[in-house]
């Protein structure tokens, strides 16, 4: 009875940005514990590699390469997705980073981030949504960040595109909850990724983040997997608009 609160065997998820990273981790997670996974991005070969790998431990994955930023390209591969088997479980992942002075940070950057970190969840949750709804059921996990409650030099951008994820997960699980979804997000801390791999390069930075973050160290991807399919399973049916911190306890502390 307590594995079945966890236990996501005939369920499906589509993954965005599951190539690589936090939602390679995520996809594979999900995959350990029953759940068919459906990766998407933009590079097929990446998304091939991935789709091996996963494919390797026995699961069930298949790959849509379509842009998330692209409304028209969203509703045209959440269609095709859905013709080849009902999502039960969407995992909003795509984003990007760029860092720069606020000054000088180049205005087509800020319209790529918000395109990317925002847009795409909208484009991609309201899509799944419509076929979500009439079957009354569904789990929508979108990824947040620690820069959803902070902020940082250089990154102003990003925080806020973050920070618009925060509230339209409450904002979906606002509309959405009636019918039978639980839309929450995730917010990891500093995690060791190709997004963050300057940062881990960069001893200072490590140092002190090693010493701000009360864990003393970095996150590793696969700690977001215990999140992701508590959220994605059974045992999350009354946890709406909720954002889950995985952060070592960055968030909590001066």
């Amino acid at each position: 009875m307590a594995f079945e609160l966890f236990d996501l065997r005939a369920r499906r998820a589509l993954v965005t940005g599951s190539s690589q990273g936090i939602g390679f981790a995520i996809a594979q997670g999900l995959a350990d514990h029953g759940a068919e996974v459906v990766l998407n991005g933009r590079d097929g070969d990446k998304l091939s590699a991935a789709a091996a790998k996963i494919a390797a431990g026995g699961h069930k994955v298949s790959t849509f390469r379509f842009d998330v930023t692209s409304a028209t390209a969203v509703a045209e591969g959440v269609a095709a997705v859905e013709k080849t088997g009902a999502i039960d479980i969407l995992v909003n992942n795509a984003g990007m980073q760029f860092r720069s002075p606020l000054e000088d940070f180049p205005i087509e950057r800020w319209e790529q981030l918000l395109a990317t970190n925002v847009s795409s969840v909208f484009y991609v949750a309201q899509a799944v949504a419509r076929h979500m709804i009439p079957r009354g059921r569904g789990k929508i996990i979108n990824i947040a960040s620690v820069q959803s409650e902070l902020a940082r030099p250089n990154i102003a951008p990003y925080t806020a595109t973050k920070g618009a994820v925060r509230n339209l997960t409450r904002g979906m699980a606002t509309d959405w909850a009636r019918h039978g979804l639980q839309i929450n997000a995730i917010a990891p801390g500093y995690f060791k990724t190709p997004l963050n791999q300057a940062l881990v390069d960069d001893p200072e930075f490590s140092a002190w983040l090693e010493k701000r973050t009360p864990a003393g160290r970095w996150g590793k991807v696969d700690e977001l997997i215990g999140a992701a399919v508590f959220l994605a399973g059974n045992a999350s049916s009354f946890v709406n608009g909720h954002t889950l911190y995985v952060d070592g306890g960055i968030t909590t502390s001066l």
